[in-house]
Protein backbone atom coordinates (compact mmCIF):
# COMPACT_ATOMS: atom_id res chain seq x y z
CA UNK A 1 0.00 0.00 0.00
CA UNK A 2 1.25 3.46 -0.84
CA UNK A 3 0.86 6.39 1.51
CA UNK A 4 -2.43 8.22 1.77
CA UNK A 5 -2.97 11.70 0.34
CA UNK A 6 -0.28 14.15 1.43
CA UNK A 7 1.18 17.36 0.13
CA UNK A 8 4.47 19.18 0.00
CA UNK A 9 4.49 22.62 1.62
CA UNK A 10 6.93 25.13 3.08
CA UNK A 11 6.06 24.68 6.74
CA UNK A 12 9.03 24.23 9.11
CA UNK A 13 10.02 20.60 9.48
CA UNK A 14 7.88 18.90 12.08
CA UNK A 15 9.24 17.49 15.33
CA UNK A 16 6.82 14.60 14.84
CA UNK A 17 8.05 11.57 12.90
CA UNK A 18 5.60 11.29 10.04
CA UNK A 19 5.39 8.28 7.73
CA UNK A 20 7.31 10.27 5.11
CA UNK A 21 10.28 12.56 5.62
CA UNK A 22 9.43 14.36 2.39
CA UNK A 23 5.68 14.91 2.40
CA UNK A 24 3.59 16.56 5.09
CA UNK A 25 0.19 15.10 5.99
CA UNK A 26 -2.87 17.33 5.82
CA UNK A 27 -3.87 18.78 9.17
CA UNK A 28 -7.35 17.88 10.35
CA UNK A 29 -8.91 20.55 12.57
CA UNK A 30 -12.11 18.69 13.35
CA UNK A 31 -14.28 15.80 12.23
CA UNK A 32 -18.00 15.18 12.36
CA UNK A 33 -20.17 12.37 11.05
CA UNK A 34 -18.65 11.10 7.83
CA UNK A 35 -16.50 14.17 7.20
CA UNK A 36 -12.99 15.40 8.03
CA UNK A 37 -12.49 19.18 8.14
CA UNK A 38 -8.99 20.27 7.13
CA UNK A 39 -6.96 23.31 8.14
CA UNK A 40 -7.08 24.38 4.48
CA UNK A 41 -10.84 24.86 4.78
CA UNK A 42 -11.64 21.75 2.75
CA UNK A 43 -14.02 19.04 3.96
CA UNK A 44 -13.28 15.44 3.00
CA UNK A 45 -15.90 12.69 2.82
CA UNK A 46 -14.32 9.81 4.73
CA UNK A 47 -15.15 6.96 2.40
CA UNK A 48 -12.73 4.52 4.04
CA UNK A 49 -13.07 5.25 7.74
CA UNK A 50 -9.35 6.05 7.83
CA UNK A 51 -8.29 2.40 7.56
CA UNK A 52 -11.74 0.83 7.96
CA UNK A 53 -11.73 2.15 11.53
CA UNK A 54 -14.39 4.86 11.97
CA UNK A 55 -17.43 2.57 12.09
CA UNK A 56 -19.83 5.09 13.68
CA UNK A 57 -18.32 8.21 12.14
CA UNK A 58 -16.64 11.06 13.95
CA UNK A 59 -17.64 13.20 16.92
CA UNK A 60 -20.17 10.91 18.60
CA UNK A 61 -21.07 12.67 21.85
CA UNK A 62 -22.22 9.52 23.66
CA UNK A 63 -18.80 7.95 23.18
CA UNK A 64 -16.99 11.13 24.16
CA UNK A 65 -19.09 11.38 27.34
CA UNK A 66 -18.35 7.75 28.26
CA UNK A 67 -14.63 8.38 27.79
CA UNK A 68 -14.70 11.45 30.02
CA UNK A 69 -16.79 9.68 32.66
CA UNK A 70 -14.26 6.84 32.91
CA UNK A 71 -11.35 9.25 33.15
CA UNK A 72 -13.10 11.00 36.01
CA UNK A 73 -13.43 7.68 37.86
CA UNK A 74 -10.10 5.99 37.15
CA UNK A 75 -7.83 6.47 34.17
CA UNK A 76 -5.27 3.70 34.75
CA UNK A 77 -4.68 0.57 36.79
CA UNK A 78 -2.05 -2.13 36.51
CA UNK A 79 -3.74 -5.42 35.64
CA UNK A 80 -1.31 -7.51 37.67
CA UNK A 81 -3.32 -6.44 40.70
CA UNK A 82 -6.40 -4.56 39.55
CA UNK A 83 -9.22 -4.50 37.03
CA UNK A 84 -12.08 -2.12 36.25
CA UNK A 85 -15.68 -2.69 35.27
CA UNK A 86 -15.11 -1.07 31.87
CA UNK A 87 -12.78 -3.89 30.83
CA UNK A 88 -14.96 -6.62 32.32
CA UNK A 89 -18.09 -5.18 30.70
CA UNK A 90 -16.41 -4.83 27.31
CA UNK A 91 -15.30 -8.47 27.36
CA UNK A 92 -18.79 -9.62 28.31
CA UNK A 93 -20.36 -7.46 25.61
CA UNK A 94 -18.05 -8.69 22.85
CA UNK A 95 -18.37 -12.36 23.78
CA UNK A 96 -22.10 -12.41 24.46
CA UNK A 97 -24.20 -14.21 21.88
CA UNK A 98 -27.59 -12.57 21.27
CA UNK A 99 -30.65 -14.86 21.06
CA UNK A 100 -30.51 -16.70 17.75
CA UNK A 101 -26.96 -15.50 17.19
CA UNK A 102 -24.00 -17.48 15.89
CA UNK A 103 -22.59 -19.85 18.54
CA UNK A 104 -18.91 -18.98 18.28
CA UNK A 105 -17.61 -20.76 21.40
CA UNK A 106 -15.30 -17.87 22.38
CA UNK A 107 -14.78 -17.66 26.13
CA UNK A 108 -12.14 -15.06 27.06
CA UNK A 109 -10.97 -11.68 25.74
CA UNK A 110 -7.61 -9.97 26.11
CA UNK A 111 -7.39 -6.25 25.24
CA UNK A 112 -4.28 -4.41 24.06
CA UNK A 113 -3.41 -1.31 22.06
CA UNK A 114 -3.12 -2.25 18.38
CA UNK A 115 -3.72 -4.96 15.82
CA UNK A 116 -0.01 -5.71 15.60
CA UNK A 117 0.09 -6.27 19.36
CA UNK A 118 -3.03 -8.44 19.19
CA UNK A 119 -1.54 -10.78 16.61
CA UNK A 120 1.69 -11.01 18.59
CA UNK A 121 -0.36 -11.88 21.67
CA UNK A 122 -2.31 -14.48 19.70
CA UNK A 123 0.90 -16.08 18.42
CA UNK A 124 2.27 -16.32 21.96
CA UNK A 125 -1.04 -17.67 23.26
CA UNK A 126 -1.11 -20.36 20.59
CA UNK A 127 2.45 -21.41 21.38
CA UNK A 128 1.75 -21.51 25.12
CA UNK A 129 -1.35 -23.62 24.57
CA UNK A 130 0.69 -26.34 22.87
CA UNK A 131 3.51 -26.00 25.40
CA UNK A 132 1.04 -26.48 28.27
CA UNK A 133 -0.52 -29.36 26.33
CA UNK A 134 2.77 -31.29 26.31
CA UNK A 135 3.72 -30.52 22.70
CA UNK A 136 6.70 -28.16 22.95
CA UNK A 137 7.96 -29.36 19.55
CA UNK A 138 5.26 -27.25 17.83
CA UNK A 139 7.22 -24.22 16.65
CA UNK A 140 5.93 -23.41 13.15
CA UNK A 141 3.33 -20.86 12.07
CA UNK A 142 1.71 -21.19 8.66
CA UNK A 143 0.23 -18.12 7.00
CA UNK A 144 -0.79 -17.07 3.49
CA UNK A 145 0.83 -14.98 0.82
CA UNK A 146 -0.76 -11.58 0.25
CA UNK A 147 -1.66 -11.34 3.91
CA UNK A 148 -1.05 -8.59 6.43
CA UNK A 149 -1.09 -9.14 10.18
CA UNK A 150 0.86 -6.20 11.58
CA UNK A 151 4.09 -4.23 11.81
CA UNK A 152 5.83 -5.68 14.86
CA UNK A 153 8.58 -8.25 14.37
CA UNK A 154 6.27 -11.13 15.25
CA UNK A 155 3.21 -10.04 13.30
CA UNK A 156 5.33 -8.93 10.34
CA UNK A 157 6.96 -12.36 10.30
CA UNK A 158 3.62 -13.99 9.50
CA UNK A 159 2.70 -11.27 7.01
CA UNK A 160 3.68 -11.15 3.36
CA UNK A 161 3.71 -7.40 2.87
CA UNK A 162 6.96 -7.60 0.94
CA UNK A 163 7.98 -3.94 0.85
CA UNK A 164 7.74 -3.53 4.61
CA UNK A 165 9.70 -6.74 5.28
CA UNK A 166 12.80 -5.95 3.20
CA UNK A 167 15.02 -4.43 5.95
CA UNK A 168 14.28 -7.28 8.36
CA UNK A 169 14.39 -10.41 6.23
CA UNK A 170 18.00 -11.40 6.83
CA UNK A 171 17.94 -12.99 10.26
CA UNK A 172 15.64 -10.48 11.96
CA UNK A 173 12.16 -11.87 11.32
CA UNK A 174 11.06 -15.20 12.78
CA UNK A 175 12.35 -18.10 10.69
CA UNK A 176 9.80 -20.80 11.58
CA UNK A 177 7.07 -19.36 9.36
CA UNK A 178 5.89 -20.73 6.03
CA UNK A 179 3.38 -19.46 3.50
CA UNK A 180 0.78 -21.00 1.23
CA UNK A 181 -1.20 -19.47 -1.62
CA UNK A 182 -3.89 -16.87 -0.97
CA UNK A 183 -7.56 -17.73 -1.46
CA UNK A 184 -7.81 -15.11 -4.21
CA UNK A 185 -9.97 -16.47 -6.99
CA UNK A 186 -9.84 -13.50 -9.37
CA UNK A 187 -6.10 -13.82 -9.91
CA UNK A 188 -5.32 -17.39 -8.89
CA UNK A 189 -8.21 -19.66 -9.85
CA UNK A 190 -7.40 -21.39 -13.13
CA UNK A 191 -9.72 -20.78 -16.05
CA UNK A 192 -10.56 -24.47 -16.31
CA UNK A 193 -11.23 -24.91 -12.57
CA UNK A 194 -14.60 -24.83 -10.86
CA UNK A 195 -14.84 -23.05 -7.53
CA UNK A 196 -14.98 -26.42 -5.78
CA UNK A 197 -11.86 -27.63 -7.60
CA UNK A 198 -10.03 -24.43 -6.71
CA UNK A 199 -10.94 -24.85 -3.04
CA UNK A 200 -9.81 -28.48 -3.11
CA UNK A 201 -6.48 -27.41 -4.59
CA UNK A 202 -5.93 -24.78 -1.90
CA UNK A 203 -6.76 -27.17 0.92
CA UNK A 204 -4.50 -29.84 -0.55
CA UNK A 205 -1.68 -27.30 -0.79
CA UNK A 206 -2.11 -26.46 2.89
CA UNK A 207 -2.22 -30.15 3.82
CA UNK A 208 0.93 -30.75 1.79
CA UNK A 209 2.65 -27.90 3.65
CA UNK A 210 1.58 -29.35 7.00
CA UNK A 211 3.02 -32.69 5.90
CA UNK A 212 6.27 -31.07 4.79
CA UNK A 213 6.70 -29.41 8.18
CA UNK A 214 5.22 -32.33 10.08
CA UNK A 215 1.71 -31.49 11.31
CA UNK A 216 2.83 -32.28 14.87
CA UNK A 217 5.27 -29.34 14.57
CA UNK A 218 2.75 -26.65 13.55
CA UNK A 219 1.35 -24.18 16.07
CA UNK A 220 -1.34 -22.42 14.06
CA UNK A 221 -2.68 -21.45 10.68
CA UNK A 222 -3.28 -17.70 10.41
CA UNK A 223 -5.68 -16.11 7.92
CA UNK A 224 -7.96 -13.14 7.36
CA UNK A 225 -11.57 -14.21 6.62
CA UNK A 226 -11.77 -11.29 4.18
CA UNK A 227 -8.32 -10.06 3.20
CA UNK A 228 -7.88 -6.35 3.80
CA UNK A 229 -5.14 -3.95 2.74
CA UNK A 230 -2.80 -6.24 0.79
CA UNK A 231 -5.17 -7.35 -1.94
CA UNK A 232 -8.30 -5.32 -1.30
CA UNK A 233 -11.35 -6.97 0.32
CA UNK A 234 -10.92 -10.50 -1.02
CA UNK A 235 -13.41 -13.04 0.39
CA UNK A 236 -12.48 -16.71 0.21
CA UNK A 237 -14.29 -19.00 -2.23
CA UNK A 238 -17.21 -20.99 -0.86
CA UNK A 239 -16.11 -24.00 1.17
CA UNK A 240 -12.55 -22.82 1.77
CA UNK A 241 -12.77 -22.02 5.47
CA UNK A 242 -14.86 -25.07 6.41
CA UNK A 243 -12.20 -27.18 4.70
CA UNK A 244 -9.44 -25.32 6.53
CA UNK A 245 -11.24 -25.75 9.86
CA UNK A 246 -11.53 -29.51 9.30
CA UNK A 247 -7.87 -29.81 8.34
CA UNK A 248 -6.61 -27.85 11.36
CA UNK A 249 -8.81 -29.87 13.72
CA UNK A 250 -7.50 -33.12 12.22
CA UNK A 251 -3.93 -32.26 13.20
CA UNK A 252 -4.55 -30.32 16.41
CA UNK A 253 -3.35 -27.12 14.73
CA UNK A 254 -5.00 -23.96 16.06
CA UNK A 255 -6.99 -21.82 13.64
CA UNK A 256 -6.13 -18.15 14.22
CA UNK A 257 -8.38 -15.77 12.30
CA UNK A 258 -7.28 -12.17 11.92
CA UNK A 259 -10.36 -9.94 11.88
CA UNK A 260 -8.51 -6.72 12.74
CA UNK A 261 -9.81 -5.05 9.59
CA UNK A 262 -12.76 -7.15 8.47
CA UNK A 263 -14.39 -7.83 11.85
CA UNK A 264 -16.63 -5.97 14.30
CA UNK A 265 -19.50 -5.85 11.82
CA UNK A 266 -17.56 -4.54 8.84
CA UNK A 267 -18.64 -7.38 6.52
CA UNK A 268 -22.28 -7.37 7.63
CA UNK A 269 -22.05 -9.87 10.49
CA UNK A 270 -20.46 -9.13 13.85
CA UNK A 271 -17.65 -11.58 13.16
CA UNK A 272 -16.65 -12.15 9.55
CA UNK A 273 -16.19 -15.86 10.24
CA UNK A 274 -19.92 -16.23 10.91
CA UNK A 275 -20.49 -16.14 7.15
CA UNK A 276 -18.15 -19.12 6.78
CA UNK A 277 -20.14 -21.10 9.38
CA UNK A 278 -17.04 -22.06 11.34
CA UNK A 279 -15.77 -21.49 14.88
CA UNK A 280 -12.08 -20.51 15.19
CA UNK A 281 -9.75 -21.17 18.11
CA UNK A 282 -8.37 -17.63 18.30
CA UNK A 283 -9.65 -14.40 16.77
CA UNK A 284 -7.92 -11.03 16.73
CA UNK A 285 -10.03 -7.87 16.54
CA UNK A 286 -9.23 -4.17 16.32
CA UNK A 287 -9.96 -1.07 14.22
CA UNK A 288 -13.76 -1.12 14.48
CA UNK A 289 -13.56 -2.29 18.10
CA UNK A 290 -12.89 1.27 19.26
CA UNK A 291 -14.12 2.93 16.08
CA UNK A 292 -11.13 5.27 16.13
CA UNK A 293 -12.14 6.84 19.45
CA UNK A 294 -9.43 4.93 21.30
CA UNK A 295 -6.44 2.78 20.30
CA UNK A 296 -7.62 -0.69 21.20
CA UNK A 297 -7.49 -4.23 19.84
CA UNK A 298 -8.19 -7.62 21.28
CA UNK A 299 -7.61 -11.35 21.25
CA UNK A 300 -10.57 -13.68 21.69
CA UNK A 301 -9.97 -17.31 22.57
CA UNK A 302 -12.22 -20.34 22.67
CA UNK A 303 -12.81 -22.72 25.56
CA UNK A 304 -10.34 -25.30 24.25
CA UNK A 305 -7.48 -22.81 24.39
CA UNK A 306 -8.44 -21.48 27.82
CA UNK A 307 -8.83 -25.02 29.18
CA UNK A 308 -5.33 -25.82 27.93
CA UNK A 309 -3.96 -23.05 30.14
CA UNK A 310 -6.20 -24.12 33.04
CA UNK A 311 -4.79 -27.65 32.91
CA UNK A 312 -1.23 -26.37 32.88
CA UNK A 313 0.21 -23.27 34.54
CA UNK A 314 -3.23 -21.73 35.13
CA UNK A 315 -1.93 -18.40 33.81
CA UNK A 316 -1.30 -16.59 30.56
CA UNK A 317 2.43 -15.98 30.28
CA UNK A 318 2.05 -12.49 28.87
CA UNK A 319 1.26 -8.99 30.11
CA UNK A 320 1.43 -5.39 28.96
CA UNK A 321 1.40 -2.03 30.70
CA UNK A 322 -1.76 -0.85 29.00
CA UNK A 323 -3.52 -4.22 28.91
CA UNK A 324 -7.30 -3.77 29.44
CA UNK A 325 -6.80 -0.02 29.85
CA UNK A 326 -9.85 1.41 31.67
CA UNK A 327 -10.39 4.42 29.40
CA UNK A 328 -9.89 2.65 26.08
CA UNK A 329 -12.16 -0.18 27.22
CA UNK A 330 -14.87 2.27 28.33
CA UNK A 331 -14.61 4.06 25.01
CA UNK A 332 -14.80 0.86 22.98
CA UNK A 333 -17.75 -0.34 25.07
CA UNK A 334 -19.62 2.89 24.30
CA UNK A 335 -18.91 2.42 20.58
CA UNK A 336 -20.11 -1.18 20.66
CA UNK A 337 -23.26 -0.25 22.57
CA UNK A 338 -24.12 2.30 19.89
CA UNK A 339 -23.52 -0.34 17.23
CA UNK A 340 -25.78 -2.88 18.93
CA UNK A 341 -28.56 -0.48 19.99
CA UNK A 342 -28.85 1.10 16.57
CA UNK A 343 -28.61 -2.18 14.68
CA UNK A 344 -25.59 -0.96 12.72
CA UNK A 345 -24.22 -4.40 11.90
CA UNK A 346 -27.50 -5.32 10.25
CA UNK A 347 -27.57 -1.93 8.53
CA UNK A 348 -24.01 -2.51 7.32
CA UNK A 349 -25.13 -5.73 5.65
CA UNK A 350 -28.20 -4.16 4.06
CA UNK A 351 -26.65 -0.90 2.89
CA UNK A 352 -23.64 -2.91 1.76
CA UNK A 353 -25.86 -4.56 -0.84
CA UNK A 354 -26.78 -1.09 -2.09
CA UNK A 355 -23.10 -0.14 -2.25
CA UNK A 356 -22.36 -3.27 -4.27
CA UNK A 357 -25.08 -2.38 -6.77
CA UNK A 358 -23.84 1.20 -7.03
CA UNK A 359 -20.25 0.08 -7.60
CA UNK A 360 -21.14 -2.55 -10.20
CA UNK A 361 -23.41 -0.13 -12.07
CA UNK A 362 -20.76 2.60 -12.05
CA UNK A 363 -17.60 0.57 -12.68
CA UNK A 364 -18.68 -2.72 -14.25
CA UNK A 365 -18.03 -1.59 -17.80
CA UNK A 366 -14.91 0.47 -17.12
CA UNK A 367 -11.90 -0.31 -19.25
CA UNK A 368 -9.42 -0.90 -16.42
CA UNK A 369 -11.67 -2.29 -13.68
CA UNK A 370 -10.93 -5.99 -13.40
CA UNK A 371 -12.78 -6.99 -10.27
CA UNK A 372 -15.23 -5.57 -7.74
CA UNK A 373 -15.44 -7.63 -4.55
CA UNK A 374 -16.27 -7.42 -0.88
CA UNK A 375 -18.93 -7.84 1.77
CA UNK A 376 -20.97 -5.45 3.89
CA UNK A 377 -19.32 -2.03 3.80
CA UNK A 378 -15.91 -3.41 2.86
CA UNK A 379 -15.38 -3.25 -0.91
CA UNK A 380 -12.37 -3.28 -3.16
CA UNK A 381 -11.93 -2.35 -6.80
CA UNK A 382 -8.97 -3.97 -8.55
CA UNK A 383 -7.54 -2.19 -11.58
CA UNK A 384 -5.88 -4.09 -14.43
CA UNK A 385 -4.34 -3.05 -17.72
CA UNK A 386 -6.12 -5.81 -19.62
CA UNK A 387 -9.44 -7.21 -18.40
CA UNK A 388 -9.15 -10.35 -20.52
CA UNK A 389 -5.64 -11.41 -19.50
CA UNK A 390 -5.75 -9.65 -16.07
CA UNK A 391 -2.38 -8.11 -16.87
CA UNK A 392 -1.50 -5.47 -14.30
CA UNK A 393 -0.23 -1.96 -14.84
CA UNK A 394 3.46 -1.16 -14.57
CA UNK A 395 3.94 -0.43 -10.85
CA UNK A 396 5.77 2.76 -11.81
CA UNK A 397 2.46 4.19 -13.09
CA UNK A 398 0.91 4.10 -9.59
CA UNK A 399 -2.53 3.75 -11.14
CA UNK A 400 -4.44 2.95 -7.97
CA UNK A 401 -2.60 5.54 -5.92
CA UNK A 402 -3.32 8.17 -8.54
CA UNK A 403 -7.03 7.33 -8.47
CA UNK A 404 -6.94 7.84 -4.71
CA UNK A 405 -5.13 11.16 -5.14
CA UNK A 406 -7.66 12.30 -7.74
CA UNK A 407 -10.47 11.39 -5.35
CA UNK A 408 -8.89 13.32 -2.53
CA UNK A 409 -8.73 16.45 -4.67
CA UNK A 410 -12.44 15.98 -5.34
CA UNK A 411 -13.15 15.78 -1.61
CA UNK A 412 -13.22 12.01 -1.06
CA UNK A 413 -10.92 9.75 0.95
CA UNK A 414 -10.56 6.13 -0.15
CA UNK A 415 -7.88 3.64 0.90
CA UNK A 416 -5.19 3.06 -1.74
CA UNK A 417 -3.43 -0.20 -2.42
CA UNK A 418 -0.57 -1.42 -4.58
CA UNK A 419 1.32 -4.70 -5.05
CA UNK A 420 -2.13 -6.29 -4.95
CA UNK A 421 -1.43 -9.51 -6.82
CA UNK A 422 1.94 -10.74 -5.62
CA UNK A 423 3.58 -8.10 -3.46
CA UNK A 424 4.96 -6.25 -6.49
CA UNK A 425 2.26 -5.91 -9.17
CA UNK A 426 -1.31 -4.73 -8.99
CA UNK A 427 -3.53 -1.81 -7.97
CA UNK A 428 -6.70 -1.40 -5.97
CA UNK A 429 -8.68 0.97 -3.79
CA UNK A 430 -10.85 0.15 -0.77
CA UNK A 431 -14.18 1.69 0.17
CA UNK A 432 -15.06 1.22 3.85
CA UNK A 433 -17.32 4.03 5.13
CA UNK A 434 -18.98 4.28 8.57
CA UNK A 435 -21.89 1.89 9.15
CA UNK A 436 -24.21 4.85 9.75
CA UNK A 437 -23.28 6.73 6.59
CA UNK A 438 -26.24 8.33 4.86
CA UNK A 439 -27.53 6.92 1.58
CA UNK A 440 -26.84 10.31 0.01
CA UNK A 441 -23.18 10.22 1.06
CA UNK A 442 -22.88 6.59 -0.05
CA UNK A 443 -23.96 7.62 -3.54
CA UNK A 444 -21.59 10.59 -3.37
CA UNK A 445 -18.67 8.24 -2.65
CA UNK A 446 -19.36 6.25 -5.81
CA UNK A 447 -19.92 9.36 -7.94
CA UNK A 448 -16.68 11.03 -6.84
CA UNK A 449 -14.69 7.81 -7.12
CA UNK A 450 -15.95 7.25 -10.64
CA UNK A 451 -14.89 10.77 -11.58
CA UNK A 452 -11.47 10.18 -10.03
CA UNK A 453 -11.11 6.91 -11.94
CA UNK A 454 -12.11 8.49 -15.26
CA UNK A 455 -9.50 11.20 -14.80
CA UNK A 456 -6.83 8.52 -14.55
CA UNK A 457 -8.28 6.34 -17.29
CA UNK A 458 -8.06 9.25 -19.73
CA UNK A 459 -4.29 9.42 -19.21
CA UNK A 460 -3.66 5.82 -20.26
CA UNK A 461 -3.01 4.95 -23.88
CA UNK A 462 -3.11 1.15 -24.16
Amino acid sequence: MLSSSKHVDKRPESALMHRSLIEQPHEVLSASGSYLHLASGTSILDGCGGAAVAIIGHGNQEVISATLAQMQKVSYVHTLSYITSSAEDLASHILSVPPGGFQHGLEKAYFCGSGSEANDVAMKLARQYHFENGEPQRKWYVSRKQAYHGNSIGSMSVSSYLARKVPYEDGILLDKVSFVSPAYAYQYQCSDETEEQYVDRLIKELDDEFQRLGPENVISFIAEPVVGATSGCVPAPKGYFPGIRTLCSKYGILLHLDEIMCGMGRTGTYFAFEQENIAPDIVTIGKGLGGGYAPIAGVLMNKKVVDGLRRGSKAFNHGQTYQAHPVTCATALAVQRVVRREGLVERCGLIGMSLETLLRDAFGGCRFVGDIRGRGLFWGIEFVKNKVTKETFDPALHFGYNVQQNAFKLGLAVYPGAATVDGVRGDHVIIAPPYNISVLDLKKIVTLLKEAYLQEESKIDV
